[in-house]
């Protein structure tokens, strides 16, 4: 299994022969406001892909969106993906993003199939209290080639919802969007270095892997932040264009390694 970071919450995910591209925000530097009524009033995104958006899109089989906000699904991704590609979705979403030219659909409910992988739908709080209420719903997934399965958890902070993902489907990958992103009130609305630190707590045996960092004005915890607070917890922090290899240990495939490259 590959996990490629392309920027944020931005994946190209190979796992089973098949690509994945997850939560994709294609637009250049700079093209989108700030996010509102938080620190940092710098125009979105912070920095500019490792690559082209063609290039990116033209790897793709299948995309996954966790749900949508402009950070994690954008107009150049509306453009670039259009009908040419299957969307898996929430529910929810499907309505809108149908109405943004995306007419491949398929809402994932529980658990689906496609290309031979078992795609399966988790839950999260994207924040605390109102915030949370006001910025969901939010939606992790979890894919499974019948060997290995990789959860990328979506926008949600430590919560219940990740505890009961990962007891059911005990990941050999987790990815997490870290970066503490907040408002100028209330608490961070994705994981902190906290946050991340209690996911390793409760799947020890799994290659831990943070993203959403340094790309969108309010996620204000950075890669080095992030790396001194976990630094004895074995979290790979990649760079933009970076890909983590995993790398599945001892008999049997129990547990993985990653190797950065």
């Amino acid at each position: 299994m590959n996990v490629r970071l392309i920027r944020h919450a931005t994946l190209q995910l190979e796992i089973g022969g098949r690509r994945l591209l997850v939560d994709p925000m294609l637009d250049p530097a700079g093209a989108r406001p700030p996010v509102a009524n938080t620190p940092n009033a710098r125009p979105n995104p912070l920095v500019a892909l490792p690559e082209p958006a063609e290039q990116v899109v033209a790897w793709t089989e299948a995309v996954l969106v966790t749900h949508l906000h402009a950070d994690h699904l954008d107009a150049e991704a509306d453009r670039l993906i259009g009908d040419r590609l299957p969307v898996l979705c929430q529910p929810g979403d499907a309505e809108t993003l149908a109405g943004r030219g995306l007419t491949d659909l398929l809402p994932v409910g529980d658990r689906v199939e496609w290309g031979g992988l078992t795609i399966s739908r988790t839950g999260g709080r994207h924040g605390t209290g109102e915030i949370a209420d006001r910025l969901g719903p939010v939606s992790g997934f979890v894919v499974d080639d019948g060997e290995s399965r990789v959860y990328v958890a979506g926008d949600t902070v430590w919560c219940d919802e990740v505890e009961r993902a990962l007891a059911e489907h005990a990941p050999d990958v987790v990815i997490v969007n870290a970066g503490g992103a907040r408002f100028l009130e209330g608490y961070p609305n994705t994981m902190d270095a906290g946050d991340v630190l209690a996911v390793r707590a409760a799947a020890p045996e799994a290659t831990l892997i943070a993203v959403h960092l340094e790309a969108i004005n309010h996620c204000l915890e950075t890669r080095s932040d992030l790396s001194a607070a976990t630094a004895a917890a074995e979290v790979v922090i990649p760079a933009d264009g970076q890909v983590v290899e995993v790398r599945r240990r001892g008999a049997g495939g129990a547990g993985s390694s990653a190797m950065p490259r």
